[in-house]
C-alpha cells in the first residue's frame, strides 16, 4: 500500500474506517458517495463459488492513483479513496471500495462513477471466477 488514498489489500476491507478517513477534514463537503464492489454468488449464468483477484502491484497502484489524480483535476475541490482487493476474497465481501467527497451530490456521484469505470477498464488486474460446475474463467476484472 502506498498511501491512505489508493490502496492494494489482501485483507478484508474495512469500510467504516475509510469511510471515517473520507470525512476527516471535509466539513465543506456535503455530498458523500461510497461504492462497493461486492463479490456475488453468480456470474454469466454459473454459480461463483469463489474469487481471486491477481495483478502486480505497483503497477496497479500507478494506474488507480492516475485515475485519481485525473478525478481531482476534472472536479475541483472533491476528496477521493480507492482500495481493490487482490487474493482470494469471499462470496459477499467487498473486493473493491471507492470513496468521494465533494462539495454537492453531483460531484461526489459524477467522480465515484468516474473513478470504478476507470479502474475496470484500465487497471491492470485479473480476477478468476471459480464456478460450482468446477470450471473457471481467467478474465481482465472488467469483463
Amino acid at each position: 500500500m502506498n498511501n491512505t488514498n489508493v490502496q492494494l489489500t489482501d485483507q478484508p476491507i474495512g469500510s467504516d474506517v475509510l469511510h471515517q478517513e473520507l470525512l476527516k477534514g471535509s466539513e465543506s463537503m456535503g455530498g458523500v458517495c461510497i461504492f462497493e464492489g461486492r463479490v456475488r454468488n453468480h456470474s454469466h449464468g454459473k454459480t461463483v463459488t469463489s474469487l481471486f483477484y491477481e495483478c502486480y502491484q505497483p503497477m496497479a497502484l500507478k494506474v488507480i492513483e492516475e485515475i485519481r489524480q485525473e478525478a481531482l483535476s476534472k472536479w475541483k475541490g472533491v476528496k477521493v479513496m480507492a482500495v481493490h482487493r487482490h487474493g482470494s476474497i469471499p462470496l459477499g465481501e467487498a473486493a473493491v471500495w471507492i470513496g468521494v467527497a465533494a462539495a454537492h451530490r453531483d460531484e461526489a456521484f459524477a467522480a465515484c462513477r468516474f473513478m470504478i469505470d476507470e479502474i475496470k477498464s484500465r487497471v491492470p488486474i485479473w480476477k478468476k471466477e471459480e464456478y460450482a460446475d468446477g470450471t473457471h474463467v481467467w478474465a481482465h476484472q472488467s469483463c
